[in-house]
Order: C-alpha cells, then structure tokens, then sequence
C-alpha cells in the first residue's frame, strides 16, 4: 500500500470516531506493507491522470494504480468504474455485494 493510501485510510478511520494513536496502533499491527510515495510514483502517477480522468479517479486512487503498476500486483478496488480501465496490471473488484 502506498503511504498515501495510508493516509486515507487513517483519515476515513479517525472520520469515523478512532483514536490517532489507536489508529496507528491498528493499522501498524496489520500485515501490509507501506511503501513510500516517492517521485518517481508522483511522475507515474500524475502519466494517469489522461488515462483516468474520464472516471473521476483521485490522486489516492492514481497513487494505488501506479504502485500496483511498479510492483506488477494485482490491484483491490471496491469501485466499478476501475474495472474500465485498460491498463497492464490486474484490477480486482472487493466490494462484498449490497
């Protein structure tokens, strides 16, 4: 995962009522891997922007598309609209349905 993505999940996870540092506590016992959003991921993912504009994909979403593109792994997405797009990597759809 890619410290943005990191970041947006703490976010979503202190939104709804956690602790700062029962956040980190959680989700540092959690068997993932952070990876620094370097410059070259910044580049790579800003080469995205054309190709996901017409989704409305941020820069969250851009920063987990080109980590999963650098490290050619499968990509986990609880959104539909991922599944258009035409890239070289796996795209998997997570959402348990409603």
């Amino acid at each position: 995962m890619s410290s943005v993505n990191l970041s947006e999940v703490a976010a979503k996870l202190m939104e709804a009522g956690g602790a700062p540092g029962t956040t980190r506590e959680i989700l540092q016992g959690l068997p993932i891997e952070i990876d620094d959003f370097t410059a070259d991921l910044a580049y790579r993912a800003a080469e995205l922007r054309g190709p996901t504009k017409k989704l409305g994909l941020s820069l969250g979403d851009r920063a987990c598309l080109a980590l999963g593109l650098r490290l050619g792994s499968p990509i986990l997405t609880g959104d539909r609209a991922w599944l258009e797009l035409d890239l070289d990597v796996a795209i998997e759809f997570v959402r348990p349905s409603d």
